[in-house]
């Protein structure tokens, strides 16, 4: 049995389900979704990327997005749908909402689960990514497994 912890930053669509289930064919799979809600401390972090990507409208609605306390239900409704969708494929799937320090919660997942590996799925954030300070990146240096990172798709 091969066992991922799945950080993800919203719902996954019926195209990500097919990725991360395919990875490992053949193989049974079990699956820890972390999500973590939108937080106002990446905002400008979101505002860049959008911008840097040609969405200047997204960048522009940033601020109408739910942040904090407003974000946790629904990041638990995302997190639900994606746990599901994932049982609904044939995987085992359990789900947990990040409330603080995510590389921190991410490191005692992979300890506490004896997982083999993490997948970050996540939209392309071009600021974090340039400085590394993404989830994969930062990842890479404190889980002590492997970690990929891959392109969630659009609804």
């Amino acid at each position: 049995m091969i066992t991922t912890v799945l950080m993800i930053e919203k719902p996954l669509v019926p195209t990500d389900v097919e990725l991360v289930t395919t990875l490992h064919e053949g193989e049974r799979q079990t699956f820890v979704v972390l999500m973590q809600p939108r937080g106002d401390q990446d905002r400008l972090l979101r505002a860049l990327d959008d911008v840097a990507l040609g969405e200047l409208g997204d960048a522009v609605r940033e601020g109408e997005e739910p942040e904090g306390e407003d974000a946790f239900r629904p990041a638990k409704l995302a997190l639900d749908h994606s746990v599901q969708a994932l049982r609904e494929a044939g995987a085992e799937a359990v789900g947990r909402l990040i409330e603080d320090h995510p590389l921190e919660l991410l490191s005692s997942v992979v300890r506490e689960t004896g997982a083999d590996e993490v997948v970050v799925l996540t939209a392309p954030h071009f600021v974090e990514e340039l400085f590394h300070r993404d989830w994969a990146s930062r990842a890479r240096h404190k889980v002590g497994v492997p970690v990929l990172k891959l392109f969630a798709h659009a609804e």
